[in-house]
């Protein structure tokens, strides 16, 4: 079922503005995405800035949890991260998403970025799967 990576910052927003996001499905539980690491990502040390890394974990593992959803809208609840290591311009990082569990109104998981295959950040979080339909969010919803 893997899927070739897409772009899915398409609408005006952080993440777009920040360069994008590429992802794609592996399974109904397995997601990956990918980004590239800016200069304007990097903090005063040098290396990717922490809220960076937590913005691009919430945009792949968010959209994870919309397709688990089966494109429900969904939002945050939860998002707890460890950061482990450190990367930095011009490093691609690498997100894996493993859906754990998934109910009526929320979705569980676990992700970790990886840059050159080592362990940078890790995290678990909750999504709430929203009753209403996309539209009902506005504009850039």
């Amino acid at each position: 079922m893997t899927t070739k990576f897409e772009q899915i910052s398409l609408k005006a927003g952080f993440m777009k503005h920040n360069g994008g996001v590429l992802f794609r499905n592996v399974s109904e539980t397995d997601y990956e995405f990918k980004s590239i690491i800016n200069k304007n990502h990097l903090n005063a040390a040098g290396i990717t800035h922490g809220g960076y890394l937590s913005s691009l974990i919430d945009a792949g593992a968010g959209t994870a949890a919309h397709r688990a959803a089966h494109n429900a809208p969904c939002v945050t609840i939860s998002l707890e991260l460890k950061f482990i290591g450190s990367s930095k311009e011009g490093d691609e990082i690498l997100g894996r998403v493993k859906i754990l569990k998934k109910t009526k109104t929320l979705v569980f998981l676990f992700c970790e970025l990886k840059c050159n295959n080592k362990i940078i950040t890790s995290a678990t979080g909750i999504w709430k799967i929203l009753k209403i339909k996309p539209s009902d969010l506005g504009p850039g919803g």
